[in-house]
């Protein structure tokens, strides 16, 4: 619990998701801060309000390969390092531990952009070698974050994917997806995409909380119009539910989407890896003490009395009572509205051509 005499306490930070910045699992030095007296004012005005500061990266490769048994693509790609949407359920969190950066407020806050993404991804894709499998973008961080609208390393990627024909899927949860419907509109009529949407709950405040800086629940339905009403295969992902939190909300997440083309659903629950189980406890006792200890309740008896279990063949949906009890709803709602699969849709692999790879000297031909 917080303790609000105390300046350097587990906190809420207004249009952030969690609440502190524990040291990541690989670090060798513990930091304890400690207030003289003199600082307070300064500390609660800058710790209030941390800014988002990204740093361009130089990647030396941009597709990484997948061999997960509950994932359903061989190939993924993401173009930031860390994610401004600040989802506090996020298990990317625990990525940011292998930069000496923390899995809390470093993650939402210090970015990282594959400035030469687009230009790796040419080199990559135009190897002899390479086989050709759509590429998830957005596995791990999401593709249209906050600071996609300065980067533009998403739009980059999607234009070279277009250029030669290569296909690809695309997770999100940010309305800034509309913004590349001159692509993706004629790459879903060359069978070439289809987009997912996440929406976990349709409840404006609690997502206020959970997931700061995504869009809003309304305005994702919004985005899933306008990308069916452009053509474009959509799904809608109800990820991750949370037990006695959103866990309502499932039926209703996927009777509106199906209202605004959904063709497809899917659903995880949540997964709390390494050191997102403290931060996820924390932000329920800054949130909602009062249905705190049921939460973790339920989601230890979806992961055999843990917090959380890797086991691939029950990660995703959880094992037991609750978990079956979502099961069966989840299916029910989809038999309703005539959902298919998210991993239904069999994407053109035919139509790829090589990029020519980059080269200081050009092309003749």
């Amino acid at each position: 619990m917080s303790d609000v005499n105390d300046p350097f306490s587990p906190r809420a930070h207004k249009g952030r998701g969690a609440a502190s910045n524990p040291e990541g699992r690989f670090e060798t030095v513990r930091r304890q801060a400690e207030d003289d007296g003199w600082q307070s004012a300064l500390l609660d005005d800058a710790a209030s309000r941390p800014r988002t500061e990204v740093t361009e990266e130089r990647a030396r490769s941009v597709i990484t390969r997948n061999d997960s048994p509950d994932i359903h693509f061989s190939q993924a790609m993401n173009p930031y390092r860390g994610c401004e949407h600040g989802c506090i359920y996020c298990f990317a969190r625990p990525s940011h531990s292998y930069l000496n950066l923390s899995p809390g407020l470093d993650f939402e806050t210090r970015l990282r952009a594959k400035g030469n993404l687009a230009e790796v991804l040419r080199s990559e894709l135009a190897k002899p070698g390479y086989r050709v499998e759509p590429i998830n973008i957005g596995s791990n961080t999401d593709p249209y974050q906050p600071i996609e609208k300065r980067w533009r390393l998403t739009r980059a990627a999607l234009e070279l994917l277009a250029a030669c024909g290569h296909p690809c899927t695309i997770v999100t949860k940010n309305a800034l997806v509309e913004r590349d419907l001159d692509l993706l509109a004629p790459m879903a009529e060359a069978n070439l995409v289809q987009v997912f949407v996440s929406v976990n709950s349709l409840d404006n405040h609690l997502a206020a909380k959970l997931e700061p800086r995504a869009s809003a629940p309304h305005r994702r339905i919004r985005a899933i119009r306008a990308l069916a009403g452009a053509g474009v295969p959509v799904g809608v992902l109800v990820a991750p539910i949370i037990p006695a939190l959103n866990d309502r909300d499932m039926e209703a997440v996927l009777e509106q989407a199906a209202d605004a083309g959904a063709s497809c659903a899917g659903y995880t629950v949540v997964r709390l890896p390494y050191e997102l189980k403290t931060l996820f406890r924390e932000w329920l006792a800054l949130h909602a003490p009062d249905r705190a200890a049921h939460v973790m309740s339920l989601v230890q008896q979806m992961n055999g009395g843990r917090d959380y279990d890797s086991d691939f063949r029950t990660r995703m949906r959880g094992q037991g009572v609750f978990a079956d009890l979502l099961r069966r709803r989840f299916e029910v709602a989809c038999r309703k509205h005539g959902f298919g699969r998210a991993r239904d849709l069999r994407l053109d692999t035919t139509r790829f051509v090589p990029p020519r790879p980059s080269s200081p000297q050009g092309q003749l031909f």
